[in-house]
């Protein structure tokens, strides 16, 4: 008997990725709308910027322009979270980084589930934040001990998937049968049910608590809340989306427009009223509304290494203070204007922002590396290389999240009322205890991957090492 090969991660992550993108246009067709309008500006952005194509070319980005997509789940128990790090291990997605949202407001702590070296997020980026609600924010003991005895009762994984995921553990991998079939059973969590859990009543409770918190408790799954296509100009998809008969949130999240991107600008559509069928206490079916589900766009610049990221917080937390307020439909133009004013004094420059330290970039040895005398550079510099032409660089695109971007799209789509702010504190050792892992430091990632380019360039230059 012959033993089958097994798929490799990146090929079930790409394929999961597409049939979870085909799932949700069906259940929400907007988006299908939204993904052709993203595809149109993409082509005209790149028609109007060669220096930008040739950027894209040069990091191999423009292969994965168009997969480019991340989703958001929101689960209700850590079973349920450790289960589902043991499934996205199937496609090579690892827990990165941790985010509290709970000081802005929303109940729930989160990681990336993401590929972490660049030839796997060449191969498919797809990337699903994973948020775990925190029972112990909500505020009123009998509400938080019914809300647990709910999601006790539960079970978000087909018995099916689970023989999979364990024998992905024991076995080592999964031939492409066996890929196919737990592509399919996958689906089933993270598809959308119309029929609630709970009676209207209940469901009002844990609304009235927070729209999140009853968006985790009262269904049967985690359905995904959204899908988010790459696009090249945010700017444009936002002005261009009421011509679509798509709304647009009033504000994009991040930094401000720039000839230079840096890590993650986001906007959306508001989320869909979708019409839930609720239980009575008598046995009844009551029809009632739900409000969760949205459409997101991002997109995406340079990772920014720590010093770039203090410089960032400093610089919207100062715009932010000078509003004074939300930002909202009211104010998004003052706001923009602030944003702008502050921003001044974030380098745009890519030159500018490598010789401060503010960002990471890769290295690629030129055709000119190649060509000329080894000896010739052996005691150069990495910046006399590069002004010398044996080296260049392009920015490291940022694959990871900005917890006051994830706040304000959760906040943005969950109902404008007036902002709530948790007690509690942070709790990464929790949240990793109840993951059944520690979560990897993004930025330790981006280090690594601007070495291992450093690595290749002086190899390419016969050198033994190099570095900044």
């Amino acid at each position: 008997m012959t033993h089958q090969p097994f798929v490799h991660p990146d090929e079930i992550r790409a394929r999961f990725s597409r049939a979870m993108s085909d799932m949700y246009q069906v259940e929400v067709p907007l988006y299908g709308a939204l993904l052709q309008l993203v595809a149109e500006i993409n082509g005209k952005t790149l028609e109007q910027s060669p220096e930008l194509t040739r950027h894209l070319h040069q990091t191999g980005e423009i292969e994965r322009l168009s997969m480019e997509r991340h989703g958001a789940i929101r689960v209700g128990t850590a079973a349920e979270l450790a289960t589902l790090r043991r499934l996205f291990a199937i496609m090579g997605m690892i827990p990165v980084g941790y985010y509290d949202l709970a000081p802005a407001g929303v109940p729930v702590h989160s990681t990336a589930f993401r590929a972490v070296h660049e030839a796997s997020l060449q191969a498919c980026p797809f990337r699903i934040f994973t948020s775990l609600l925190r029972l112990d924010l909500i505020e009123q003991p009998e509400l938080r001990q019914q809300a647990a005895d709910i999601l006790a009762k539960r079970n978000i994984f087909t018995p099916r998937l689970i023989e999979l995921i364990v024998q992905h553990e024991t076995a080592g991998g999964l031939t492409h049968h066996e890929a196919d079939d737990f592509i399919t059973q996958s689906l089933e969590t993270f598809r959308w049910h119309n029929q609630a859990t709970v009676s209207a009543e209940i469901y009002q409770q844990l609304h009235d608590q927070h729209r999140l918190i009853a968006d985790v408790v009262a269904f049967k799954g985690p359905h995904i809340n959204h899908l988010t296509p790459r696009t090249l100009n945010i700017d444009a998809v936002q002005a261009a989306m009421p011509k679509y008969n798509i709304t647009p949130k009033a504000v994009i999240e991040g930094p401000p427009p720039r000839h230079c991107p840096i890590l993650l600008r986001q906007t959306s559509f508001k989320a869909l009223e979708e019409k839930v069928a609720f239980v009575s206490s008598g046995g009844h079916i009551v029809q009632g509304n739900h409000t969760a589900r949205f459409g997101e766009i991002e997109q995406r610049g340079a990772a920014l290494t720590a010093k770039g990221r203090h410089l960032y917080d400093r610089l919207l937390q100062a715009a932010q203070d000078q509003l004074r307020v939300p930002a909202n439909e009211q104010n998004a133009e003052q706001y923009m204007a602030i944003l702008h004013e502050q921003f001044s004094q974030f380098p745009d420059d890519y030159p500018i922002m490598r010789a401060e330290r503010l960002a990471y970039f890769r290295y690629f040895p030129t055709e000119k590396s190649l060509k000329e005398p080894a000896i010739s550079v052996q005691n150069l510099t990495l910046d006399q290389l590069i002004e010398a032409g044996f080296i260049q660089f392009e920015p490291l695109v940022y694959e990871d999240f900005l917890p006051v971007s994830a706040a304000g799209i959760f906040q943005s789509n969950l109902g404008d009322k007036g902002q709530s702010h948790f007690a509690g504190h942070s709790s990464k050792q929790d949240f990793q205890r109840d993951l059944g892992s520690d979560v990897i430091d993004e930025l330790q990632l981006y280090e690594e991957t601007q070495q291992r380019s450093l690595t290749a360039c002086a190899a390419a230059l016969k050198r033994a090492s190099l570095s900044l």
